[in-house]
C-alpha cells in the first residue's frame, strides 16, 4: 500500500498515509479479549513465567481448540506486566499492514513509540530488508520508558507464507530488550529458521500435548460448574484433555452425566473381579 503525492512534502505524504490507514484499521484486533477463563491452570502459568526470564519469546503451538488463546489470556491477567495484544488475520500478510497493527498495539502501553516513522519505513522496505524495520522497532522499544511489557501475537500462522516473516522475526526476537517478552500463538510450527532459535535458548515452545488438560485441570473445571470428580474423569477420558471439547462437556447440561454412564457401561466383565464363592455351612 504505497501512496505518492507529486510535489508534496514528506509530512503531507505521511499524513495522507495515516488517514488511509485509519480508513481500514480494525481496532478490535489490538484489544485484549474480554473473556475471563473459567479456571487458571497454574502449572502452565508457572512455565510461562519461567520463560519470561529464560528466553525472549514463547510459542503456544496447537490446533484450533487446544486452549492457546485462553492460556495466553489468563497469563496476560497474571503476568504483572502491561500487555499489548494483536490478533493477526490472513489479510495482514503485507509488512506495512502488520507493522500498523503491531505498533498500534504497542503504543497503547508505550505511547512514546513513534508509529509514524515505523510505518513510513515499513512502506519503503521490501521483504529482504525487513530486518531494518525490526532494528528500528527494537531501538524504539529500548528507548521507550515504561513498565515491563508482554506482547501477545495471536494466530501468527496466518502470515507464515509472507516473505518478510523470517527476516523480520529472526532479527526482532533475539534483540528484544530484557523488559519485553513476545508470546505467540499458532496452529503450526513457524518456518525452520525461526524454529531453530529454540536451540539457542531464545525461544520456548509449549505444544499441543503440553496444552492438554490434566486430570486435575479437568476436576477444577468441573468443580467450577458444581460437578463432581467422576464427571471430570469421565469427560477427560473421552476428550483426551482437549481444552475446547472438555470445556463444552462441562458447560453442557447432562453431557457430563452421560459420559459417566457411558464410562460405567464400557467396563468389560473381564475387568471386574469375581465375587468369592459363598462357603457351604451345611457340612
Amino acid at each position: 500500500m504505497t501512496i505518492e503525492h507529486r510535489g508534496c512534502s514528506p509530512q503531507v505524504t505521511m499524513n495522507a498515509l495515516l488517514m488511509k490507514i485509519q480508513d481500514h484499521f480494525i481496532y478490535d484486533k489490538i484489544a485484549v479479549p474480554m473473556t475471563v477463563p473459567r479456571i487458571s491452570r497454574t502449572h502452565l502459568l508457572e512455565r510461562l513465567t519461567e520463560n519470561l526470564y529464560s528466553a525472549n519469546a514463547t510459542i503456544l503451538n496447537g490446533r484450533a481448540g487446544s486452549g492457546k488463546t485462553m492460556l495466553a489470556l489468563d497469563f496476560s491477567r497474571h503476568v504483572g506486566r502491561t500487555v499489548a495484544w494483536y490478533k493477526v488475520d490472513a489479510v495482514d500478510n503485507e509488512l506495512q499492514v502488520f507493522c500498523e497493527y503491531l505498533t498500534a498495539a504497542i503504543r497503547r502501553q508505550r505511547p512514546s513509540i513513534n508509529a509514524t516513522s515505523l510505518i513510513e519505513l515499513a512502506a519503503t522496505v521490501d521483504a529482504d530488508n525487513a530486518e531494518l524495520l525490526a532494528d528500528a522497532l527494537v531501538f524504539q522499544l529500548s528507548e521507550a520508558k515504561g513498565e515491563p511489557l508482554l506482547i501477545v501475537i495471536e494466530d501468527l500462522h496466518q502470515v507464515y507464507d509472507a516473505d518478510w516473516v523470517v527476516p523480520f522475526f529472526r532479527r526482532f526476537l533475539p534483540l528484544l530488550p530484557s523488559d519485553v517478552h513476545v508470546l505467540m500463538t499458532c496452529r503450526s510450527l513457524p518456518p525452520a529458521p525461526l524454529w531453530r532459535m529454540r536451540s539457542k535458548q531464545m525461544l520456548r515452545v509449549l505444544d499441543e500435548a503440553e496444552l492438554a488438560f490434566t486430570v486435575d485441570d479437568a476436576i477444577a473445571l468441573f468443580s467450577s460448574y458444581g460437578l463432581g470428580e467422576d464427571h471430570a474423569r469421565a469427560a477427560w477420558n473421552e476428550t483426551n484433555g482437549r481444552a475446547a471439547t472438555i470445556a463444552e462437556f462441562a458447560a453442557t447440561p447432562g453431557r457430563a452425566g452421560r459420559a459417566v454412564a457411558d464410562n460405567l457401561l464400557s467396563f468389560k466383565p473381564s475387568r471386574l473381579r469375581p465375587l468369592p464363592s459363598t462357603p457351604d455351612f451345611s457340612t
